[in-house]
């Protein structure tokens, strides 16, 4: 893993063909971070289940976007009434704030939700006046609307969406007995649920190994990415950015980063570094820890080959960004797409059918438990507070199966088991 090819760059989407010859030109819509300018995102034209009627209470804006930039006639009156009160910059300011605290995959969520919500209310010509604040019978309709059809946790998260949207526009929420009684029944109504995701096992791993070009830097990123999600039980969110400008220095790890590499008494190598958040202990942090193993997949070999191939990155750059001749800056960073559509183009040519970047945290969690790593140290490695982890024990059984196959000991299955019951007893779950 020694090589080294600085002349590449990640593939939109498209096949990377040639990965013999280690290049793969770039174009001119590589991701900005860190220093650079921003590149502003767009809303995408919207698909025909997404469109709303038009309104200049509804501008054209990314879903993240939609709990702040769509009003409504009361929202107006109460912003008019707050800048009166403070000045329009402070009100202004406390949208943003409110905006703040939540993750933009979840204001995704939540506009998603007011984007159902508005497209019952433009069916049922609900005034523009009525919709905030929403009477809870009109809540409630929308709750039935959509029960038996999507899941319960879908419409949890379409209400939540509509109750900050709410909040940020001075609206009170109202949700009493009507709803609570609609979300009974819609929980009992609810569709069946869809497949288990297959996880990303052993054999993905090290078809990566196989099918990835580990002399371009580029693919030696996501080799790094993949087998750090994998064998450290991590959220690719904690590792890569979610879109080209969406870097946030104050949650994603940069390069300059402190790694230790050491080596206990026992001989056991691992690497060390510190992440600035995760879901759970949100600016706290954590530190990563991946320990060397005798596998192809090696987390610690490949962190140590991606920092030497890539070791060209400023110190301000994400930590798993790539080297590649087409950036002015000489290096763009590692995308949540990029790095899916990488493994999923090796994965299909490997026969394996594509997966989602979540496969990787539950698919390492399996591979540690069958390899007989205490269920503590497991929920450790992952950030998994006791019944978290035994909530995600319950979708690692149903994928238990996946992981064993005929030359498998299927005792290490009821091992397993053994060894989770016993972490519930202590942990009184």
């Amino acid at each position: 893993m020694s090589s080294r090819n600085t002349t590449l760059a990640p593939p939109s989407g498209a096949s990377t063909g040639g990965l013999s010859s280690a290049v793969v030109r770039v174009g001119t819509s590589v991701a900005k971070s860190s220093s650079r300018t921003p590149v502003a995102r767009k809303p995408r034209r919207p698909q025909p289940q997404n469109v709303v009627a038009k309104s200049p209470l509804r501008p054209f804006v990314l879903a993240d976007e939609r709990i702040t930039s769509w009003t409504s006639p009361h929202a107006a009156s109460f912003h008019q009434q707050l800048s009166t009160l403070v000045s329009p910059a402070a009100a202004s300011n406390l949208i943003h704030v409110i905006a703040e605290g939540l993750d933009i995959r979840t204001k995704k969520n939540y506009g998603a939700g007011l984007l159902r919500f508005t497209q019952f209310c433009d069916d049922y010509h609900v005034a523009e006046k009525d919709r905030m604040p929403a009477s809870e019978p009109l809540i409630a309709a929308f709750v039935a609307r959509h029960a038996g059809l999507v899941r319960y946790d879908t419409i949890g998260s379409w209400l939540s969406g509509l109750s900050i949207w709410h909040a940020i526009n001075g609206a009170r929420w109202q949700g009493s007995s009507i709803l609570s009684y609609a979300k009974k029944g819609a929980k009992k109504l609810e569709p069946p649920p869809l497949p288990k995701r297959p996880p990303v096992t052993l054999e993905h791993m090290h078809a990566l190994f196989i099918g990835l070009n580990l002399s371009n830097t580029f693919d030696a990123a996501v080799f790094a990415v993949a087998c750090s999600a994998f064998w450290g039980c991590r959220r690719l969110g904690e590792l890569i950015l979610p879109s080209r400008a969406g870097f946030d220095a104050a949650k994603n790890v940069q390069s300059g980063v402190e790694v230790g590499i050491r080596v206990l008494p026992s001989g056991v190598k691992y690497a060390v570094f510190h992440i600035p958040w995760t879901k759970t202990t949100k600016k706290d942090g954590a530190d990563i820890i991946l320990t060397a193993n005798s596998d192809p997949t090696d987390p610690v070999t490949a962190l140590i080959h991606h920092r030497t191939i890539n070791r060209g990155l400023p110190s301000h750059a994400p930590l798993f960004a790539f080297e590649c001749s087409g950036e002015s800056d000489g290096w763009a960073p590692m995308t949540r797409d990029w790095f899916l559509n990488r493994c999923n183009t090796v994965w299909e040519n490997a026969s394996l059918g594509k997966l989602t970047g979540h496969c990787f945290r539950i698919g390492g969690a399996t591979e540690l438990l069958l390899r007989g790593t205490h269920p503590d140290i497991v929920a450790t490695q992952g950030g998994w507070k006791s019944k978290s982890f035994l909530e995600y024990w319950r979708k690692i059984e149903a994928i238990l199966p996946l992981f064993i196959s005929n030359a498998f000991d299927k005792s290490r299955a009821q091992l397993v088991s053994n060894s989770m019951d016993q972490f519930r007893r202590r942990n009184n779950l």
